[in-house]
């Protein structure tokens, strides 16, 4: 059984092979490389849940009174709801969204 800073090493690498990506719970796929905007991850059994990261662009975005162009990247959560409730789902995708707008979140754990 491999560690996963080992898997971690080959993903980088681009050495990891589909067996030893086989057979996790949870995925993140990241579809924004390929220059995806918006789209629904499906989940692949055994996973429970997908989470899709997209593509960041420049959008209209209203700061205060103001119509500003503001990097904005959309995330999708896959879920089977017999094994996630929603609520706790929506807490981990707010989660997400709050350290992807600021990494800092992650170091100070706020």
């Amino acid at each position: 059984m491999q560690t996963i800073n080992a898997l971690g090493r080959k993903a980088r690498e681009g050495t990891i092979s589909i067996d030893e990506m086989a057979g996790g719970t949870f995925t993140i796929s990241n579809g924004g490389v390929y220059g995806s905007m918006l789209s629904t991850p499906i989940i692949n059994p055994p996973q429970s849940a997908i989470l899709g990261m997209h593509n960041i662009t420049q959008r209209a975005t209203v700061v205060g009174k103001c119509i500003e162009a503001r990097p904005m990247m959309y995330i999708a959560l896959t879920y089977d709801h017999r094994l996630i409730d929603g609520r706790e789902a929506v807490t981990f995708l707010k989660r997400i969204k709050d350290i992807v707008e600021d990494p800092r979140r992650l170091l100070l754990d706020v």
